[in-house]
């Protein structure tokens, strides 16, 4: 996924040169204007925000604006660089997944939406406290900060490396000074207005996403001389389309494809309070679970999007002798340098709305969880002043945060050190998944001290058999299933630590 953006650095795989080349100062322009319309919602949803407004969006947002909202803050900036690629190697195959996202989000609205609103949090992870004790709650927490942390500035880093390439970089602008412009630009329109901001810039933000997807699928097909039953003709009768693979040893065997969908789903929506603080935010559990059934059907429309336009981007660049490897760069290397100048620029408001809607609405989640979960300030006997003014800190400080890890990463350079990181972080969902599964499916305690400790072994065992699966497991690769993994053995984990019943 990030081998894209490496092979730029080490190899310049991307030039500005040819008459189809975009000039950086038309993109700085392009990206000047977005920037200009996203402080305009800033300033509107912004006025007299409170901490409730911030946190929880006073619960005053409209559940279809979250539902639609919720698609770009879903399909980060790499999600839209890298899920056209991955049709060449995987086919149409992950749609399994994003079918067990819709009974995903079922659980989540029919089990843990109802828990969230009857128990009033503003926290998700406040529910670990009333149920097991401080300590598994500040765990819950601390591993929410830890994932969603190093995921976003991840992510954010990606994105900035685009802007880096196209746009900053050509004008002779270092890059933690294109880094600090993107970063300074999350921060300053969810400074304030928080939740109830994000509700409304993600919604412009997953237009102009979507319109650069469907703008790119027209573009394709008016090169290659298509209609639009031609193209799903073709695609239909192409190996692409391929989505169901039998083969139980496969990562993409459907069963553990569709399983793995719905954990997915439940632990990185369900249990993570980025995703869920906005969907706390809606006026009641009603309007939230309806949020939840539509978004998850939106999902399957967005991701045939994104898996038709993969399919597209290969026969153009069969048709084209393109080299597709590697296949991340496929996506920018076509809308760039062979699609003209108005694809580059619709690519660049894509890629850049798709990264802004996650990392303004991981900027807000982290600074809510430290404030509530770590330093517990809403619980504190403090003047409204002093409160704002630690949670104008806490934001100021994880911005600063997502700034120096993005450097850091352009300093590490290298691919094996940053996948590796990156599926750490992944991985600490395993605990949330196990500490949640353990609370409701049980009506047992468990000793509140030994919660980190399983917490943390839990992922590296999981590790320790993601490696040596083939040897051990008979030629067995684990895929997305290793969430699930993951969460049984901190379920089992916590069953050992349970406190004899009374």
């Amino acid at each position: 996924m990030l081998s894209y953006f490496l092979h730029i650095t080490k190899q310049k795989f991307f030039t500005l040169h040819s008459s189809r080349s975009l000039s950086p100062t038309l993109l700085l322009i392009v990206f000047l204007v977005y920037a200009f319309f996203i402080f305009l919602i800033c300033r509107y949803t912004s006025y007299k925000a409170n901490d409730a407004a911030f946190y929880i969006g006073n619960r005053q947002s409209p559940w279809y604006v979250v539902a639609y909202g919720m698609i770009g803050a879903s399909l980060s900036g790499v999600t839209f660089l890298s899920e056209p690629g991955w049709v060449g190697d995987t086919q149409f195959s992950y749609m399994m997944v994003v079918f067990g996202y819709v009974a995903g989000y079922a659980v989540i609205a029919l089990i843990l939406l109802p828990l969230y609103y009857r128990l009033h949090l503003t926290s998700i992870y406040t529910y670990l406290e009333q149920r097991f004790g401080n300590c598994a709650y500040k765990t819950g927490a601390s591993f929410f900060i830890l994932s969603r942390g190093a995921g976003a500035a991840l992510r954010m880093f990606l994105t900035v490396y685009v802007l880096d390439i196209f746009v900053f970089g050509p004008l002779g602008i270092p890059f933690w000074l294109a880094a600090s412009a993107f970063v300074l630009l999350t921060l300053l329109y969810t400074f304030k207005g928080g939740i109830r901001t994000i509700v409304w810039t993600d919604t412009l933000q997953t237009t102009f996403m979507l319109l650069s997807v469907a703008i790119t699928i027209y573009l394709i097909c008016k090169s290659l001389g298509w209609s639009f039953p031609e193209m799903f003709s073709n695609v239909r009768h192409s190996d692409y389309s391929t989505m169901i693979v039998t083969d139980w040893t496969d990562r993409r065997f459907f069963l553990k494809q569709f399983l793995s969908g719905i954990f997915i789903t439940i632990a990185m929506t369900g249990l993570d309070q980025d995703m869920m603080q906005k969907n706390l935010s809606c006026r009641n559990l009603r309007d939230a679970q309806k949020n939840m059934f539509t978004f998850g059907w939106i999902l399957v429309v967005v991701n045939s999007m994104f898996l038709l336009l993969g399919a597209l981007l290969h026969f153009y660049a069969e048709a084209n002798h393109i080299a597709t490897i590697p296949s991340d760069s496929l996506f920018a290397n076509v809308s760039i340098h062979y699609l003209g100048a108005f694809a580059g620029i619709v690519f660049l408001v894509g890629v850049v709305s798709a990264a802004c809607s996650s990392a303004d609405g991981a900027l807000t989640a982290l600074t809510t969880s430290f404030c509530i979960d770590i330093i517990g300030l809403e619980k504190r006997v403090l003047p409204a002043g002093r409160k704002l003014r630690i949670r104008y800190a806490a934001h100021f400080t994880f911005a600063l945060l997502f700034l120096l890890l993005i450097i850091q990463f352009k300093q590490l350079n290298n691919k094996t050190m940053i996948d590796r990181f990156f599926t750490i972080a992944g991985y600490t969902y395993g605990p949330l998944l196990g500490l949640y599964s353990f609370g409701l499916l049980t009506g047992l305690k468990v000793r509140d001290r030994m919660v980190p400790i399983v917490a943390v072994i839990s992922p590296f065992i999981t590790c320790l058999l993601d490696s040596h699966s083939v040897q051990w497991f008979g030629g067995y690769r684990f895929g997305f299933e290793l969430l699930i993994v993951n969460g049984l053995i901190s379920f089992a984990g916590l069953w050992l630590c349970r406190k004899p019943p009374p």
